[in-house]
């Protein structure tokens, strides 16, 4: 069990974490909120819990690896690279700009921390795969967590690499999921529905995992839990809110991919700093 400190200091980071996203956009800027603000807990949990990763030494040949799929949700990434000092925080304020080193998608070329260039969905599970896989061969202790979307799953190429994963017996690599519901255009089961997806992933070998995306404890508890599994690789399916933290975006396909208007960008700074005395 987690303690209560720890779930404490996770929050605040995670809410931390969605101040960025703010400060990121800031307003008229077109990005990706509703998909990034739904991982918030799960980015905060995985970089300042949970992976083995010094921001000191980020090329360290035995860090963990955090792999990106619905690479263009990058934003929370980013966040988290910052608040950690592996991006500088000026960087921030120049997001998909060529002045800047973070674009929209993620490259790993021109940004530090970015490990594999994502963004055409459906290929993060299958380079996180290969990376786990040359771990093991070569004997080292990281774990290879990939992040997918709900509506990503739709890419036949996740599956191959989940059949493979499980074939091989990959046991330090660990998927999530986030299921918010909404996808570029509106809810995934009006576009391209896939019921059971938990038990779907289990049908393919995986152990599987339910929680709820935004409860830190729950989070923690699956990831502990994936690292204990042996033999065979971890899917957590994680529950989330597409705009979790905002609630006008909350649920709302026009922010997968939109700019913030001043009255949106002053009330989603209020309801963060609401949020924020609720956590004193």
């Amino acid at each position: 069990m987690t303690d209560t400190a720890t779930v404490k200091k996770l929050e605040r980071m995670a809410l931390q974490l969605r101040f960025d996203l703010l400060d990121i956009l800031g307003v008229g800027k077109v990005g990706h909120l509703g998909g990034s603000s739904s991982m918030a807990e799960i980015v905060a949990c995985l970089y300042f819990h949970v992976m083995r990763y010094d921001p000191k030494n980020p090329k360290d040949p035995d860090r963990d690896r955090f792999l990106l799929s619905k690479g263009h949700c990058v934003l929370i990434q980013y966040a988290a690279l910052a608040e950690l000092g592996v991006v500088p925080r000026a960087e921030l304020k120049k997001v998909k700009t060529l002045a800047g080193c973070l674009q929209g998608h993620p490259d790993m070329d021109r940004t530090p921390g970015i490990e594999a260039v994502t963004g055409s969905l459906g290929m993060g599970l299958s380079i996180g795969l290969g990376m786990a896989l040359g771990f093991r061969l070569d004997r080292r202790p990281s774990r290879v967590y990939v992040v997918m979307g709900d509506g990503e799953l739709s890419e036949g190429q996740i599956w191959e690499a989940a059949m493979a994963a499980a074939a091989f017996k990959v046991d330090n690599l660990t998927g999530v999921v986030d299921l918010n519901h909404v996808q570029a255009t509106g809810p995934t089961r009006e576009i391209f529905d896939i019921p059971e997806i938990a038990r779907k992933w289990a049908a393919f070998g995986w152990e599987v995992l339910n929680i709820d995306g935004h409860d830190v404890s729950q989070i923690l508890t699956a990831l502990n839990k994936a690292q204990k599994t042996k033999g065979r690789p971890t899917v957590i399916v994680a529950e989330t809110v597409k705009g979790k933290g905002f609630s006008f975006a909350e649920n709302n396909a026009a922010f997968h991919n939109s700019a913030l208007t001043a009255d949106q960008y002053r009330q989603a700074l209020s309801e963060l700093e609401a949020r924020r005395t609720a956590l004193a």
